[in-house]
């Protein structure tokens, strides 16, 4: 049994709405349009316009997609189409329900957008029967508003960050409206509650508008949704207890449902510029209730009713394909042909199969199509971030560890300059959880100020309605706020404690993932990249113990392509500074940052920084005496391990005067891996220039050691690779323990030494003794006067003879 959904009557058609009867016809015409082309693309692979009756050979073998949400997706779709024309809006859409993908390529075709982007699936018969055909087929479309859907920005796969991606895309964007539909599964997410308390960020003097559309339909894949199942004045209520005048629309008839959409949408939009005008002419700093929709309407709407005697429209039964056995029940072939039918397929498209030219005509026109708005493909709008001369903000370094600075707070004065060199174009900013003073960066805030749109105190210093630094402790929101900016072609920054990062593992992935596929389709150009400033680190977390220590972001990132990852740890702030250079001016990738924010020697002058940075790894020849031919590598990757590598270099002058030390320092990690797996990596003929086969090679490096097993191991030597890291060892205690606790402190890295050099077999019992005593020693010392021995807190590099 079907929902017939048959063109409107003139003469039926309600008189009460802003929509006029010819009007109303063809927004209805078009919606069916939309529906039609969504149940196609989910079943049939040939017959695309029901020219004959539908046969099994007519139907593909698998079927896959999600019709329940999709005929509300399309219903939004032609309201926004009228708002857009008739008031000549920018707009967007970002679909958190992104399983509805059929009905964003629907509406994409039927609108033009799709077919000159894609000019084989043409306006006619056979274009419809490849627009078909491709959906959720090998080498095909994939069924989510993936980065093949034109005018998309999110692809909704995993669910919760649709609102915040929208925000994202209207700052710094004062004419761009942003209509978000968020799925009532959806809003169950813990990303999703907190990112409705973004319009406490959104100045509406100088940002744009986000429209919320919260789609409720009652069910996700088996259960109801909370949401759905709530008072609806208790839900009005929570929407106003977060800031927005909400409005309503509920029903399932069609015509009714029409006119009351567009007095609805012309009651919001109106509310919109009313917002926009008060801030912009009137100068108004009140904080506005910005208008959002809950719609309810039933699942699967249009779709059958009843299949096999049980309820599917309104049920989540309408979740994904209403129903798939067509080959084991006949009954369910003619169930299928009924209800493509009833969209009367032959009103909509003429004798070529193209959609009928009165019907498209309704839609917008040109760039205002949002199948082609450019803040869709933000490469489009993308402009060169202005960078200030790194050079200018270098600390000056004399002799290697002769001087002492905090690598972040001098990368905090770069970014300022940053931030003040780019006011004119406001199109970058910082994003961080509470953490961008902790972190050392304050300076950005200097004169730029932090986002405020909320209540303000006389204690409060920094917040500003136009701050350029974004602050809410949600390393959720940063992260979706900071994506949707660089999807709509801008720049930015994001800091975050190292251990914290990994709440938005996800959502890193489905943002690696977004560039992989992107890289492949030619229409999509380029964006600025995701740069990350991982600080307040493992190894100097020692006061806030065990909780706060956790180095495997490195470890995640590494999973992802090599074309789309990079990942860098300066050993000081001249490495930063060059680092951080090259991450800014960067395109379309993911450049993690590792750096400390604690008092450090620093060892390179700029020249040599940037020398280092640009091979990505190197022997420091001041820290060396094998003269071409070592006993040992002592190798390092990140600010402490370098540090401590350094001290056990200076112990084993000592232990073992003759012993002949090369000593590699690691920036950019990449380069361990060989050229043919990331396009860093050293060949294996370089690698071994560096780490010569047969030699003993002893690493400290800042994170898990079986990161640096994992990149190296199809190099030559790597059984004679033995690397010291984290491995989960962590307490309250001080900076020097946590690296003892960890293995990798110098006195260790020394005893390493002399344990893998063989003609140092001698020497092994005695250090072995000496170890143990040193070790001793400092736990005595710790642990009765709670701090590092002196001599560890005062340690400095002494040059000694170099190769």
């Amino acid at each position: 049994m079907t929902s017939a959904t048959t063109e409107i009557n003139r003469a039926e058609a309600s008189s009460e709405g802003p929509l006029n009867p010819g009007l109303l016809n063809k927004m209805d015409a078009y919606w069916r349009a939309a529906n039609y082309l969504s149940v196609g693309q989910i079943y049939l692979k040939d017959n695309p316009l029901l020219e004959r009756p539908l046969t099994l050979d007519d139907v593909k073998p698998r079927l896959l997609g999600h019709w329940g949400t999709t005929p509300g997706l399309n219903f939004l779709y032609v309201h926004w189409n009228r708002i857009i024309r008739e008031r000549h809006l920018d707009m967007i859409y970002v679909i958190g329900p992104g399983h509805g993908g059929p009905g964003l390529v629907a509406n994409t075709y039927l609108e033009g957008s799709y077919s000159e982007i894609y000019p084989h699936i043409e306006q006619n018969r056979d274009g419809i029967k490849r627009l078909f055909r491709q959906f959720s087929w090998p080498y095909g479309i994939p069924s989510h508003v993936a980065p093949e859907t034109p005018g998309s920005i999110h692809e909704g796969g995993e669910l919760g960050y649709s609102l915040v991606h929208a925000y994202g895309a209207a700052f710094d964007n004062p004419n761009l409206i942003v209509a978000c539909v968020v799925g009532d599964g959806e809003a169950e997410t813990g990303p999703l509650a907190t990112s409705w308390h973004s319009n406490k960020f959104l100045n509406p003097a100088t940002d744009g508008a986000v429209l919320p559309i919260l789609h409720l339909n009652g069910y996700k894949i088996a259960n109801p949704t909370v949401l759905a199942r709530i008072p609806h004045a208790e839900l009005e209520d929570l929407m106003r207890g977060y800031g927005y005048e909400p409005f309503t629309l509920e029903g399932h008839d069609p015509a009714t449902m029409h006119q009351k959409a567009a007095a609805a949408f012309d009651k919001i939009f109106d509310r919109i510029a009313e917002i926009q005008k008060v801030a912009r002419e009137g100068g108004s700093t009140d904080r506005p209730a910005w208008p959002m929709l809950i719609m309810r309407t039933p699942k699967g709407w249009t779709g059958p009713k009843e299949v096999d005697g049980k309820p599917v429209e309104g049920t989540w039964r309408a979740h994904q394909v209403p129903f798939a056995e067509l080959r084991e029940k006949p009954d369910h072939l003619r169930l299928l042909e009924d209800w493509m039918r009833s969209y009367k397929p032959e009103e909509l498209f003429d004798e070529k199969g193209a959609f009928r030219e009165e019907l498209a005509d309704i839609a917008p026109k040109g760039r205002l199509r949002m199948g082609m708005n450019d803040h869709a493909n933000g490469g489009l709008l993308w402009q060169p971030l202005k960078v200030p001369s790194f050079r200018s903000f270098a600390v000056k370094v004399d002799t290697p560890g002769a001087t002492t600075a905090e690598s972040t707070r001098v990368l905090g004065k770069m970014l300022h300059a940053v931030m003040e060199a780019n006011m004119d174009t406001k199109n970058f900013r910082v994003f961080g959880p509470d953490e961008t003073a902790s972190n050392r960066l304050q300076d950005v805030i200097t004169r730029t100020g932090k986002t405020w749109e909320a209540e303000t105190l006389p204690v409060d210093e920094n917040l500003s309605r136009t701050g350029r630094v974004m602050e809410i402790l949600s390393e959720h929101m940063c992260q979706g706020w900071l994506e949707g900016y660089l999807l709509t072609g801008r720049h930015g920054f994001f800091n975050c404690y190292e251990a914290f990062i990994h709440i938005i593992d996800s959502m890193v992935n489905q943002h690696a993932k977004w560039l992989k596929v992107t890289r492949q389709i030619p229409w999509r150009k380029p964006i600025a990249s995701l740069n990350y400033l991982l600080s307040s680190l493992v190894w100097r977390q020692d006061h806030n113990g065990f909780s706060h220590q956790d180095p495997g972001f490195i470890d995640h990132l590494v999973n992802k392509k090599a074309d789309v990852v990079r990942i860098y740890l300066p050993p000081d702030a001249n490495t930063l500074l060059s680092v951080a250079d090259h991450c800014l001016r960067s395109k379309n990738y993911i450049n993690l940052i590792v750096a400390g924010k604690q008092p450090a020697p620093q060892w390179l002058t700029m020249d040599e920084a940037v020398a280092h940075c640009t091979t990505g790894l190197g022997v420091w020849k001041w820290a060396s005496n094998d003269n071409g031919n070592p006993d040992v590598v002592m190798a390092c990757c990140g600010d402490v391990p370098t540090m401590e590598a350094l001290a056990a270099v200076m112990l084993l002058r000592t232990q073992a005067p003759d012993l002949r030390i090369r000593f590699v320092n690691v920036v950019d990690l990449m380069t361990l891996q060989p050229s043919s797996e990331h396009p860093h990596g050293l060949s294996d003929e370089e690698y071994d220039l560096v780490f010569p086969p047969k030699v003993p090679t002893i690493f400290a490096f800042h994170g898990y050691p079986w990161g640096i097993h994992r990149l190296t191991y199809r190099r030559h030597n790597h059984d004679n690779l033995h690397v010291r890291g984290y491995k989960e060892e962590g307490t309250t205690t001080t900076p020097f323990d946590m690296c003892v606790l960890n293995n990798i402190d110098r006195f260790q890295l020394a005893l390493d030494a002399i344990t893998r050099v063989k003609r140092l077999a001698s020497k092994v019992d005695d250090a072995r003794q000496w170890y143990s005593e040193e070790i001793q020693r400092h736990r005595l010392y710790v642990s009765e006067n709670g701090e590092d021995l002196p001599e560890i807190q005062c340690w400095q590099w002494e040059p000694g003879q170099s190769s």
